[in-house]
């Protein structure tokens, strides 16, 4: 496929007379050297998977590989089977375009052989250039007619799924179901080319598991999606094992990033066609906020198993800003004294009003239960006795932590 990349790799391997890889910036093989024998697993994983693992980009992340313009030294790593290696970065006019790795399992490599493999780097750039050139215009247009799948009109979409249909990129006698990763980062953190990286990476080291024509994938600014084929009768089996596959290669891709707190997962309902999976990716989008803001639910959130939060998700998709909730909820929102109140509330009404269970979730005496129960009352004028007035509580909860305006404590 990259005949002038492989007769250069070819021939710098043979030049130093140790094992060569070509990777492109995200880390996704391109060439690699002949060799007589497979020096270490990850090379070797590298070879079969097409692109390194989640555990192996969570190890190199403390290299800052990306940042580098000089050739980069990686010890040994037992656990991953990684032997000792230098990384060199290729540039082209400072843009980085990939990665060139040598194995060096004896750490011999000299400084005359490190600047003939830099040398050699100048002429990789330019092949590479050009292929990326070639490689990100047919990435382009895969990537545009997803948008056009998941958020355009219907006459759209169908001509969406039929271009990626006959692109070769999609089995057409398959059905869709969507998931949504998303990191969750911290207080104030946002979305950097670490974590789109380490998103593209779980995404992709899951499409490589299932068979050709059976994934497509997109990241966006502060979540990714997967597109994942399924048999017209959904084997629900296939579908659990591909997004427990994604929640492994998300937490473990995007661990050691200081700006992600944790990780969610949004599974919408199977659709027949792909022509169909804008509602499949809007339920898996809803799904992966509902489990970002409520921690009661799931981390991985699958929108046919959330009850009442689907009918929140619709109203969290407008404006809630200025939304008027129980007036007794608004003014103990205002006092931070009162939010051992609300998480017993939230708890109790959790529990359809069950003392002995509210009891032993929150570690507390029935009689403590019970003055809290009242207190609240009091403070909030308010009747649990009635059960308009609780749908009213409840739900008023609900959208408070939607909104920001009530976050209980842990």
């Amino acid at each position: 496929m990259y005949p002038k990349l492989q007769d250069l790799v070819d021939s710098l391997a043979t030049k130093l007379s140790r094992p060569a890889t070509l990777e492109d910036r995200r880390q996704r093989l391109v060439v690699y050297s002949r060799h007589s024998e497979l020096p270490d697993a990850v090379r070797h994983a590298s070879i079969l998977q097409r692109c390194v693992s989640a555990e192996v980009l969570a190890w190199l992340r403390r290299f800052e590989l990306a940042k580098a313009r000089q050739p980069v030294r990686i010890p040994q790593n037992v656990s991953l089977g990684m032997l000792p290696r230098v990384c060199i970065p290729i540039r082209h006019h400072d843009l980085l375009l990939g990665y060139l790795w040598l194995i060096d399992a004896d750490e011999s490599m000299s400084s005359e052989q490190i600047a003939l493999a830099v040398f050699a780097a100048q002429d990789f750039a330019l092949a590479l250039y050009r292929e990326v050139l070639a490689g990100e215009l047919t990435s382009d247009r895969e990537t545009e007619a997803i948008r056009n799948l998941l958020l355009c009109g219907s006459d759209v979409q169908a001509y969406a799924a039929r271009t990626l249909i006959d692109g070769g990129h999609f089995d057409p006698y398959l059905g869709v179901v969507v998931l949504v990763a998303k990191p969750v980062l911290t207080p104030g953190a946002e979305p950097d080319d670490q974590v789109r990286l380490a998103l593209e990476h779980a995404l992709a080291n899951t499409r490589h598991g299932l068979p050709a024509r059976h994934a497509l994938h997109l990241v966006s600014y502060s979540d990714g999606l997967l597109l994942f084929g399924t048999e017209r009768e959904v084997d629900e089996l296939t579908v659990n094992r591909c997004v427990s596959h994604l929640d492994h290669a998300l937490q473990t891709a995007l661990s050691g990033l200081e700006q992600v707190s944790s990780s969610v997962i949004g599974v919408g309902q199977p659709r027949s066609e792909l022509a169909q999976a804008s509602g499949s990716y809007l339920e898996a989008g809803q799904a992966a906020r509902i489990a970002a803001f409520m921690p009661d639910v799931s981390r991985i959130a699958r929108w046919s198993q959330l009850g009442i939060y689907r009918v929140l998700a619709q109203l969290f998709s407008q404006d809630l800003g200025e939304l008027v909730l129980h007036p007794g909820l608004e003014r103990l929102f205002t006092d931070p004294e009162a939010l051992p109140l609300l998480q017993t509330l939230e708890t109790y009404l959790d529990l359809s009003g069950n003392a002995l269970a509210t009891s032993e979730r929150l570690k507390l005496h029935r009689t403590s239960l019970y003055s809290r129960i009242q207190r609240f009352e009091r403070l909030a004028g308010a009747n649990l006795k009635d059960g308009n007035e609780r749908l009213c509580l409840h739900l008023g909860l609900k959208l408070a932590r939607f909104t920001g305006r009530y976050r209980p404590a842990g």
